[in-house]
């Protein structure tokens, strides 16, 4: 799917509707390090550990739980994602980037109405939360809400502007729209933020090729499968082909 754009988090940085207990500062780094400090299967096992040793405080356990299942989900176990999802959300019903994640998962199963309805509840709690937007702008533009999708897209680009995915999520909704010369403004900025992103650079061959510029629309294509093929296969499927 679409690149996902979800937070793994340290235990200082929960943020949640929440007055649970305080995080323990005597947890391993596995679990909790940032981005790709650490491997998916390194993280997956330091988290299961943590969380069968049943000594975290609510907060960090739901965290754990929140930081294994986006581990699971970059691996495309998507099963296992959600029922770590869910624990979280049991354990701190306010914590926004867990619905926000979850609906990552739902929207990859193809269960589009609850990953629209967890993508809503975690703007609700997390209006701030610039993933969310986008998460929810691309998973519209790809059942035709294009109108709804842009506002998504313009808002998660207020609160984060110069976001590469977000730009590549508008330059999808204006490739839907015939809107060529904007999505080709979006895709030059989201690969100027980020020249790998693979998404952008098939976005912006289709909309050369509209525009006439064969040759460069056909270069961007071939990168953009060099880079990943996923991009053209998803896009593809939503009729952007070309």
């Amino acid at each position: 799917m679409h690149q996902i754009s979800l937070a793994v988090l340290a235990v200082a940085a929960l943020t949640v509707a929440s007055s649970g207990g305080s995080a323990s500062a005597q947890v391993p780094r596995a679990c909790f390090a940032a981005g790709n400090e650490v491997s998916t299967d390194q993280r997956i096992d330091n988290c299961t550990n943590l969380i069968e040793s049943g000594g975290l405080p609510d907060e960090s356990l739901a965290v754990a739980y929140q930081n294994r299942g986006t581990a699971f989900l970059r691996k495309e176990q998507y099963d296992q994602a959600i029922a770590d999802y869910d624990r979280a959300i049991a354990i701190v019903p306010g914590y926004g980037n867990a619905f926000n994640s979850r609906a990552v998962a739902y929207q990859a199963k193809g269960l589009k109405d609850r990953a629209l309805d967890d993508f809503g509840e975690a703007i609700r709690l997390a209006p701030d939360d610039a993933n969310a937007f986008n998460g929810r702008c691309w998973l519209r533009a790809s059942i035709g809400q294009l109108q709804g999708a842009l506002e998504d897209c313009n808002e998660s680009l207020r609160l984060r502007p110069g976001s590469s995915n977000a730009l590549d999520s508008r330059g999808f909704i204006y490739l839907r729209q015939g809107r060529w010369s904007e999505a080709l403004a979006d895709c030059d900025a989201a690969l100027l933020a980020n020249p790998r992103n693979a998404w952008a650079l098939f976005e912006r061959g289709i909309a050369k090729l509209r525009t006439g510029d064969m040759a460069g629309g056909n270069a961007d294509i071939e990168a953009s499968r060099m880079l990943d093929p996923k991009a053209e296969v998803e896009l593809t499927s939503f009729g952007v082909t070309p």
